[in-house]
């Protein structure tokens, strides 16, 4: 078996005396002769001068190919650190291995192994470095198991469970001789800064010689200039080598350490697209695993990144074989399913009209004023942008206490940026929903409940990577005729695993133009981020006035414990955020900031597939529910409920039958209330504390014990209630 052309980043000797030849492709080699430069680290696995000796398996694996055509068998071998596939188009022309091959078989190939005569070379049409992949096997099939690449995931499934055993062993026992080396150690090269030429032996050697001194002054000067041009020749060389190690680091940081912090979406987006800009090979993992040589199994690889593949009731977790673990590339819906039926507008003035004389606390609104996403899920949307919290606490635990306070600041503003263009309201929910979020990708886990009704009160807890935040939120609103003005009660609070801790409240929001005009959202009021130690920040979110011409500015700076301020911050609540060191006051535009202002935080691109609803890229993910995951969450879990389910899935009319039932029920909750009902998983600290989260949903979701969670969107009748009570 040969592999044609390798990935660039595969196959560079980091090891390698002789440096990198920008001129020369890298040489080609069967995969089964890979030397110890390709495929080992530089750590010695030698035993005085006898080499590891590394036991190679092979044997034959049904790997998914796609819905048309299933499962397929394919020629599996791990040699080197590297496992190859190939085609099994003919039985007898498998091209199994010579007994002088060191190689164990996996698996009964006694059927194929019977057939004589001369056999076909077959033809590799994948390959996977365990280096830069992972595996883990399933637990839903005790024949099945997943390896995970940058970009891919292999499906696999062996003939019985000892195959399977075996295979496991040997990829862990491989991935264990075969460790990644970390980029974090010394890879200095030569800076071009520090090579120079001396004219000296030259002058003299043309002085002995009895030139004139014209003469050796024009040789001197040609021989500046050839060398001033070899200089610039060796600093570009430089800046390609250099970036190209910037890109392995990259690789590494983005897609093999589990939860690592700092890595955005789009800084995610970006490492693969770089990534892949650099393999031209046919064989680059972050193109496809396959072959372009074979373009059948191309259309089939190729088809294997849909989600429907992916076995979603079970955590992305590989066994512990090494050093760290990694999460997979997790594919999430991109838009919203498309609507059953046609959605009819509903005036709000014939709604107004049909209700006069009627108690408006029985008025229940059409859900064409909602949005498929409840008020919990709503709670979730403030941490989408969560990076700037795992930046904050590794800034924080390098000492920068400035930046860990601006990045928090940055957090505290970019949660109303989704709120740009938003007119529908979330749907409220039922007296003891919750909603989970579990996004190993972003390395955190989110859980809410709605804890109170009257008034309704929602609690939060997450946590990441080295910090956690919580708080609970009521809404007081006022009807000013035109426009209703929203202004959160609760306390926000973020605390870091060395002990510093964040607590701010939200502005005022409001909504203009009710009855008449163009609907619109503005924040205004003064944010205060306080610290329990050198660091607090004030924000102002302006308000928008009619005359503005550049609105959702926002304003503030931040301060020591000595009252000094130490930072100003500008931007837009919906745009961007920057900051300048230092006393000074910033009067540059967020479109054009100044030279010496830092960049802080920039919202994402808002999807291409957009709706009326015009829910972000992470807001279309939150109802998302994806074969497996339903019988792993709670009763209550806000995915569950049919009138949410119903709306987006464009069955309107379903959906505002579903609503109407529930708001019935949702009546008889302050009854439920007063009767002495609790919270599940949260707990009031004191009457004038939040409430905090007691533990225990995530183990609970593990053993799947959801025995003493009700079933709050089922039918309800008033003998049920005078039961609970």
């Amino acid at each position: 078996m040969r592999v044609k052309e390798m990935h660039p980043l595969c196959c560079i000797t980091l090891e390698s005396p002789h440096g990198i030849d920008s001129n020369k492709p890298p040489p080609v080699e069967p995969v089964t002769n890979l030397t110890r430069s390709r495929s080992l680290p530089a750590t010695s696995l030698t035993g005085g001068s006898d080499r590891m000796k590394v036991i190679s398996v092979a044997g034959i694996l049904h790997k998914w190919t796609n819905f048309g055509k299933g499962w397929r068998s394919r020629w599996f071998l791990l040699r080197n650190g590297i496992l190859s596939y190939s085609k099994i188009r003919r039985p007898e022309n498998l091209n199994l291995l010579s007994p002088s091959d060191d190689v164990r078989l996996i698996g009964d190939i006694s059927r194929m192994d019977s057939c004589s005569g001369r056999r076909k070379q077959q033809k590799t049409v994948g390959i996977v470095h365990l280096k830069v992949s992972s595996f883990r096997e399933s637990k839903s099939d005790d024949r099945k198991f997943y390896i995970f690449t940058a970009t891919n995931t292999l499906h696999l499934r062996t003939d019985s469970i000892s195959d399977r055993a075996a295979w496991l062993q040997a990829l862990a026992s491989t991935k264990c001789i075969f460790p990644l080396r970390s980029l974090n150690g010394d890879f200095s090269f030569t800076s071009p800064k520090d090579l120079s030429i001396s004219t000296d032996r030259l002058k003299k050697r043309l002085d002995e010689e009895g030139m004139n001194e014209n003469l050796v002054k024009e040789c001197e000067e040609i021989m500046l200039s050839e060398f001033s041009e070899m200089h610039e020749q060796i600093k570009l060389l430089h800046e390609e080598r250099t970036n190209l190690f910037d890109a392995l680091r990259q690789l590494e940081a983005a897609n093999l350490e589990a939860g690592a912090s700092g890595v955005d979406d789009n800084g995610y987006q970006l490492t693969k697209h770089g990534f892949s800009s650099l393999g031209r090979g046919k064989y680059s993992e972050c193109s496809t695993t396959a072959s372009s040589d074979d373009k059948q199994e191309f259309e089939d690889v190729s088809e294997e990144d849909e989600p429907s593949f992916h076995d979603t009731k079970e955590y992305f977790t590989e066994p512990n074989v090494g050093s760290g673990s990694s999460y997979t590339d997790i594919k999430r819906r991109a838009k919203l399913p498309d609507p059953a039926e046609k959605e009819k507008g509903v005036s709000l003035w014939s709604m107004i009209k049909d209700n006069v004389g009627k108690d408006l606390t029985r008025v229940c609104l059409p859900v064409y004023f909602n949005e498929p996403i409840s008020s919990l899920q709503k709670c979730f949307e403030d941490l989408e942008y969560s990076y700037l919290l795992d930046r904050a606490y590794e800034h924080g635990k390098s000492g920068n206490g400035l930046l860990r306070a601006l990045n928090v600041a940055a957090f505290a503003v970019s949660g109303y940026a989704s709120t740009e263009g938003r007119h529908c309201k979330p749907f409220n929910p039922l007296l003891g929903e919750t909603y989970e979020a579990d996004f190993p990708e972003k390395g955190i886990r989110f859980f809410s409940e709605k804890v109170s009704h009257h008034p309704t009160v929602i609690a939060c807890h997450c946590e990441g990577k080295g910090w956690k935040f919580w708080g609970d939120t009521n809404l007081r609103s006022k009807f000013w005729g035109r426009s209703i003005q929203v202004e959160p009660v609760g306390v926000l609070t973020l605390e870091f695993d060395d002990g510093e801790v964040f607590q701010w409240s939200k502005v005022t929001s409001t909504i203009y133009n009710i009855i008449l005009g163009k609907l619109y959202c503005d924040h205004h009021g003064v944010m205060q981020i306080r610290g329990n130690r050198q660091f607090s920040c004030t924000l102002k979110f302006k308000e928008q006035s009619i005359l503005e011409r550049n609105p959702h500015q926002v304003n503030g700076f931040v301060e020591d414990v000595s009252g000094k301020k130490a930072a100003t911050v500008f931007g837009k609540w919906d745009d961007s955020l920057y900051y300048v060191a230092g006393d000074g006051v910033s009067k540059t535009k967020v479109s054009d900031p100044a030279s010496n202002a830092s960049f802080l935080w920039r919202r994402t691109k808002p999807p291409p597939n957009v709706t009326r609803y015009n829910l972000t890229s992470f807001a279309i993910t939150m109802n998302e529910l994806t074969p497996g995951l339903e019988e792993m969450l709670p009763p209550t879990d806000s995915r569950l409920r049919p009138d949410q389910r119903h709306l987006e899935n464009g069955e309107y009319e379903k959906a505002n039958l579903e609503k109407q039932r529930l708001e019935r029920r949702q009546r008889m909750s302050r009854q439920l209330q007063e009767s002495g009902w609790r919270p599940r998983w949260f707990e009031k600290q004191g009457e004038s504390e939040t409430f905090k989260y007691t533990g225990g949903y995530w183990e609970a979701r593990g053993h799947r014990t959801w025995d003493d969670c009700p079933d709050i969107f089922g039918e309800f009748t008033e003998e049920q209630l005078a039961d609970s009570a």
